[in-house]
């Protein structure tokens, strides 16, 4: 069994075991991180040895604190990190590099119809009838999406979003209300069979899925990194969010806004964003909550699509595809059927 874990803003983590009678043997821990002393290595894999396989992450993180000397100093990694890829070699997961990605190249689409493309490309993956897929949007109407368990009342201003021409949608996954401008809003989503998050927590799983868009940032001067649970955000602001719906069928959705440039006092006519959200995020208006990557890097919007793009490529691979006329003709009956109808959009009031 082998398991992978690139710790977020850290280091690669990889564990190597035999199981044998429900327990690990023959186990191995190695990765890029930085430990001190040599010996707490020793006492890390001695920690995990005849672990029982059954073990979560919190029992095995406590194993591995428990045994390492008092001194030690771990850099790039941590004992949560340590269970992940421990979880992860028991699940035999996989990673993104063990996958033939295709890429989806923006198109311009309404709300509602990118919205019913995320559940049937999903289902799709889901289904073995489409393999991992990137997908990049492009947006061609202003929007309000809101979150599949938000209050429509408590998150937008609905005669305010009215009079200025933006729509209301709702989307199938959960997490909080996103504001679109066609031209300053970049998107995206990754369709790909659950074995890829196997063995993470909801939030490990949001930083592993995104790890390839804060290097892409990095790449071009923006220090970005991950704020708990869902935030992109660099010491300037929040750059964006992401969301995620796992289907039964064995699919993740996972899908993320980030603001390019935005027009902060239209977002905040239109959507009610409370005190309480804000001073969660250690901020008193929401202008300052976003600061947009058009500011910090100087680059058009197409640039720092095509620089994601390239990231993405340079890392796991990624070949041009298309979407089949069977999955636009399905994203169709969504889209009257569900998505623009006023049951799916006040399913919550």
């Amino acid at each position: 069994m082998k398991g992978e874990y690139k710790v977020p803003g850290g280091k690669l983590i990889v564990v190597e075991a035999e199981e044998r009678d429900g327990h690990l043997v023959d186990v191995t821990v190695s990765g890029d991180f930085f430990l001190e002393p040599d010996d707490a290595l020793e006492a890390m894999t001695a920690a995990l040895e005849g672990l029982p396989i059954s073990s979560n992450a919190a029992e095995i993180a406590r194993r591995v604190r428990d045994a390492l000397p008092d001194d030690v100093v771990m850099l790039g990694v941590h004992p949560e990190a340590v269970a992940t890829a421990v979880r992860r070699a028991i699940a035999r997961a996989r990673s993104f590099a063990d996958y033939d990605w295709e890429y989806l190249g923006p198109e311009p689409l309404s709300a509602a119809e990118h919205m019913a493309l995320d559940q049937v490309l999903t289902e799709e993956v889901g289904a073995g009838r489409r393999g991992p897929t990137l997908r990049i949007w492009e947006w061609n109407e202003k929007a309000v999406i809101i979150g599949s368990f938000q209050s429509l009342r408590n998150e937008v201003d609905s005669d305010a979003a009215a009079e200025r021409g933006v729509g209301v949608f709702r989307r199938v996954s959960g997490g909080g209300a996103m504001f679109i401008e066609p031209g300053n809003t970049i998107t995206y989503s990754i369709y790909a069979p659950s074995e890829l998050v196997d063995g993470m927590s909801f939030a490990d799983s949001y930083a592993f899925l995104d790890d390839w868009v804060l290097q892409a940032l990095h790449s071009i001067g923006i220090a970005a990194e991950y704020k708990p649970l869902n935030d992109i955000a660099s010491p300037q602001g929040k750059i964006g969010g992401a969301a995620q719906k796992r289907l039964g069928n064995g699919a993740v959705l996972h899908h993320v806004t980030m603001a390019y440039d935005i027009d902060a006092n239209a977002m905040m006519q239109v959507l009610r964003i409370g005190r309480e959200k804000l001073s969660d995020k250690g901020v008193t208006s929401a202008a300052k909550r976003v600061d947009p990557i058009k500011s910090q890097s100087g680059m058009s919007r197409a640039e720092v699509i095509e620089r994601m793009v390239e990231t993405f490529r340079g890392l796991y691979g990624l070949t041009v595809g298309s979407i089949s006329d069977t999955e636009r003709a399905r994203a169709a009956e969504l889209v009257d059927n569900k998505f623009l109808t006023d049951d799916w959009l006040r399913r919550v009031p």
